[in-house]
C-alpha cells in the first residue's frame, strides 16, 4: 500500500496534543552590525514615551540585578562560612540571573527594532543598556571560565536537558501466553504508517488479554510492515510464539474469521467499508457473521474503558476474531503510555524499526551529525488547515517558528538540528536564515539525495528498499528517536511515534517538547 509522503499522518484529523507555555526570545545584536530584521514603517509607530518608559525599567533591572550579585559577593567574603561557588543554589542564582538578563535582552533588542533611526537618542540609550547588559551576563560567566574551573562547568550551568527518568520497576504489565489455537487477527484502517503501528500495539494488549496469538495483516489488505519492523522480533521479546504472518496464518488453517467485534460502532461499524470487505475476501478470507459491537462507542468521543470491561466484552469461544479498528480506544492508557508498553517482554520495546533501518539511522548521524544534535519534526503538508480548525492552531509563521527553535538551541546548547518535514523547500529555506543563535546561523539538515561516494545509506540499496516511502518515514522517525532533544509537530501522530520511541528507548529529555509549546500562531488566517 503505497503512500505518497513522507511524513505520513495528513488523514490524522482527530486529536491534538494540549501544549504549554514559552516565550519569546532574541534577534540580533544592534551592537554586532544592527539588525537585519527591521520594519522601520511600520514600527516607527510606537510612541517614545512607552521607549523610555521600559528603558528606565530595564536600567532599574539591570541595577538590581548587580546589586543583588555586589551584596551577594560581599556577604561571602564577611560571613563566617564559605558557599561553595558551583553550589546547587549558588547555581541557580546564577541560571535565574542570566534569564532575567535574557529576557530584558529580548525586550531591549525589540525597542532597538521598533525605533527608527529618527529617534537617534533613543537608541543610542538602548544600545548602551544592550551592551551593559552582555557585560553583566559575561561577569556571572566569567568565575567559570577561569581558575580551575573547566569549559564544561559552563556548559553543565545551562544543562537542564537530562534523560527523563522512566521508572521501569514501577511498570505495570500484564503476561501474553496465548494459546496456540486462538487467533485475533488485527484490523487497522484509519489514517496512515504511524496510525496503524499505534493500532497494532494495541491490538497486542487485547490479544494478551484475551489469550490469543495476534495475526499480522498481509500487505495486501494493510501496509508492508516487515519493510520497516522485525515482526519476529517480537517473538524473540516474549519468549514464544505470539505473532504470526497472514501468510504463515493461512498455512496453518483455511483463513476465515469466525467473529468479526467492532470496538466502535459509529459512525461505521469497525470504520471498514466494502472496499476492505472486498479486500478481506480477495485474500480468500471468509467471515461467518455480520460485523458487530459489544457496545455504543462513538470514534469521536471514545469513553475511558477498563481491562474488566475489554475481557468480558470481546471473550469468545471461536478459533478466530477479528477486532478493528482500535487505534482511537481510549483503552488502559496508564497502562499503554509506559515505557515498554503493558505487555511483560525483555526488550526495551516490541514495536521498533528493523536491523536495517536502525543500522542505517546510526550511520547517518555519524556522519552527519554526531552525538549532540536536535531533532525536529517540522510538519506543513496539509497542516494548515487542520491546525487552524483547532484551538487553539498549531500551525506557526515561519518568523515564530524559527524563534522557538532558536531557544530550544540556546537551551540544550544543541550543534546541529536533524529536520524531518514535509515542507516545501521556499518555507525550509527561509527557516534556515532565521534560526540564529549568538549571531550564527544553527544548520538544519536534511537527509541528502542519494550520492554513490556516500556510504551510510548503502544497506538500504543492498537490499532493493531505498525508495520506499515508508522506509524513508520510518528513518526519519529512528534519528529522531536518537536525539539529544526533539522538537515535535502538535496533533501529529508522527510525532507520537517518535515519542513513544524515545519514551520505550529511553532517550527522552526534560527539554523534548512540541513546537512553540503554550504560544498561539502571531497570525490566524480566517475559515473559509
Amino acid at each position: 500500500m503505497e503512500r505518497n509522503s513522507s511524513d505520513e499522518d495528513e488523514e490524522d484529523h482527530q486529536h491534538l496534543i494540549p501544549q504549554n507555555d514559552t516565550r519569546s526570545r532574541h534577534r540580533e545584536d544592534p551592537t554586532n552590525g544592527g539588525s537585519s530584521f527591521q520594519i522601520e514603517d511600520i514600527l516607527s509607530r510606537r510612541k517614545i514615551s512607552l521607549n523610555k518608559r521600559y528603558l528606565l525599567a530595564a536600567v532599574s533591572l539591570t541595577i538590581s540585578i548587580g546589586l543583588i550579585f555586589l551584596f551577594t559577593d560581599l556577604r561571602q567574603q564577611f560571613s563566617g562560612f564559605k558557599v561553595d561557588p558551583l553550589s546547587s543554589r549558588v547555581k541557580e542564582s546564577e541560571l535565574r540571573a542570566l534569564y532575567l538578563l535574557r529576557q530584558q535582552q529580548v525586550e531591549l533588542l525589540s525597542i532597538w527594532n521598533g525605533t527608527t533611526s529618527a529617534n537617534s537618542s533613543v537608541r543610542v540609550a538602548v544600545a548602551k543598556q544592550i551592551s551593559l547588559n552582555k557585560e553583566i551576563q559575561e561577569a556571572l560567566l566569567s568565575p567559570h571560565k577561569t581558575g580551575n574551573y573547566s569549559g564544561s562547568v559552563v556548559s553543565n550551568l545551562y544543562e537542564r536537558c537530562v534523560k527523563v527518568d522512566q521508572k521501569l520497576s514501577d511498570r505495570r504489565t500484564v503476561e501474553w501466553k496465548p494459546r496456540s489455537d486462538k487467533f485475533l487477527f488485527a484490523i487497522c484502517l484509519s489514517g496512515q504508517m504511524s496510525n496503524h503501528l499505534i493500532c497494532l500495539e494495541k491490538h497486542m494488549f487485547f490479544a494478551a488479554l484475551l489469550d490469543r496469538v495476534l495475526v499480522i495483516p498481509s500487505s495486501k489488505f494493510d501496509y508492508q510492515y516487515d519493510r520497516v519492523i522485525d515482526v519476529e522480533r517480537i517473538n524473540t521479546c516474549l519468549g514464544r510464539n505470539v505473532v504470526v504472518s497472514f501468510d504463515q496464518f493461512k498455512k496453518s488453517r483455511p483463513p476465515h474469521i469466525d467473529r468479526f467485534i467492532c470496538y466502535f460502532s459509529s459512525p461505521q461499524l469497525c470504520y471498514v467499508d466494502d472496499e476492505h470487505i472486498k479486500k478481506l475476501k480477495g485474500l480468500g478470507v471468509s467471515i461467518e457473521r455480520k460485523l458487530e459491537s459489544p457496545w455504543s462507542e462513538d470514534i469521536k468521543k471514545p469513553s475511558k474503558r477498563n481491562v474488566d470491561e475489554v475481557q468480558r466484552s470481546f471473550k469468545s469461544d471461536d478459533d478466530v476474531i477479528a477486532i478493528g479498528d482500535v487505534f482511537y480506544a481510549d483503552m488502559e492508557q496508564d497502562w499503554v503510555m509506559q515505557p515498554g508498553g503493558p505487555i511483560n517482554h525483555k526488550c526495551k520495546t516490541l514495536i521498533e524499526p528493523n536491523k536495517l533501518i536502525l543500522l542505517t539511522a546510526q550511520r547517518f548521524i555519524q556522519t552527519f551529525l554526531g552525538n549532540n544534535f536536535i531533532a525536529l519534526h517540522f510538519r506543513r503538508h496539509g497542516f494548515l488547515k487542520f491546525c487552524n480548525a483547532k484551538a487553539p492552531s498549531c500551525f506557526y509563521p515561519i518568523p515564530q517558528a524559527a524563534e522557538c527553535i532558536a531557544r530550544m538551541v540556546e537551551r540544550s546548547n544543541g550543534a546541529v538540528i536533524y529536520l524531518s518535514t514535509d515542507a516545501a523547500e521556499s518555507e525550509t529555506s527561509l527557516l534556515q536564515s532565521l534560526v540564529v543563535v549568538d549571531g550564527k546561523i544553527v544548520p538544519l539538515v536534511k537527509r541528502p539525495p542519494r550520492n554513490s561516494a556516500e556510504k551510510w545509506d548503502a544497506l538500504l540499496y543492498r537490499h532493493g528498499i531505498e525508495d520506499d516511502s515508508q522506509v524513508d518515514a520510518m528513518l526519519d522517525k529512528t534519528i529522531c528517536a536518537m536525539s539529544s532533544v526533539f522538537i515535535g509537530a502538535s496533533g501529529s501522530t508522527f510525532t507520537e511515534d517518535i515519542l513513544r520511541l524515545r519514551k520505550d528507548w529511553g532517550t527522552s529529555s526534560m527539554c523534548d517538547e512540541y513546537l512553540c509549546r503554550g504560544e498561539e500562531p502571531n497570525f490566524i488566517a480566517e475559515d473559509e
